[in-house]
């Protein structure tokens, strides 16, 4: 599914992550780890949002830096705190980026009414209580036809009826469109309900499984 190699990521010459050798095949997998650990950092590195050094290659195709654009069409990602300029509504964002996505036709619609963001379209986003901003990151992770989605703290701020139908749509996902999710959480990840395949360890600069 994804395959790290030889990762290192380093901020003002000083190194966060040193990956060897990481392999995840397709299904749920969870990063566990203390506040400062670097879940965000390896999540937004394998999002193609922050450089680095090394490898990364999804399904054995699609390489970060050399298939740069069919590789970001494949992965998505949700922020732990998002951010939005202010004065954008839901309908704008989800608009751009669902236009980059190539989201396919009803989706958006689909997704906010499923999230709650259907309720507060047209207002911007600098209006937003946080359990808003969650729900907007939410949709635009789920926007096009991604094969890995990165979901950081999806319970954070999140309430108890939307993510019982967030997760129960995730599944559904991953089994009609083998459709891959990695989770970080500060929770207990069994609040999900989700088949986890395996839980790795995130600290001291290293990814481990856990134990």
């Amino acid at each position: 599914m994804l395959s790290v190699s030889n990762l290192t990521k380093a901020y003002a010459g000083r190194t966060v992550l040193t990956i060897p050798m990481l392999e995840l095949p397709a299904g749920f997998h969870y990063f566990r780890g203390g506040n400062g650990s670097g879940k965000t950092t390896f999540f937004r590195t394998v999002a193609g949002l922050l450089p680095f050094f090394g490898q990364i290659i999804l399904d054995n195709q699609y390489e970060i830096n050399r298939d740069s654009v069919a590789y970001r069409m494949r992965v998505n990602y949700a922020e732990a705190e998002p951010v939005y300029p202010d004065f954008l509504t839901a309908r704008d964002l989800t608009g751009f980026v669902g236009k980059a996505k190539q989201a396919p036709a009803g989706q958006i619609d689909a997704l906010a009414e499923l999230l709650g963001v259907d309720k507060f379209w047209t207002q911007p986003t600098g209006t937003f209580s946080s359990g808003m901003l969650k729900k907007l990151s939410l949709l635009l992770a789920l926007l096009g036809k991604p094969r890995l989605v990165l979901l950081d703290e999806p319970l954070t701020t999140l309430d108890v009826t939307t993510a019982a139908r967030l997760f129960e749509f995730i599944q559904q996902l991953n089994t009609a469109g083998q459709v891959s999710f990695w989770l970080t959480s500060h929770q207990d990840v069994a609040l999900t309900g989700l088949p986890i395949a395996s839980t790795w360890q995130v600290g001291n600069g290293e990814i481990v499984p856990a134990t």
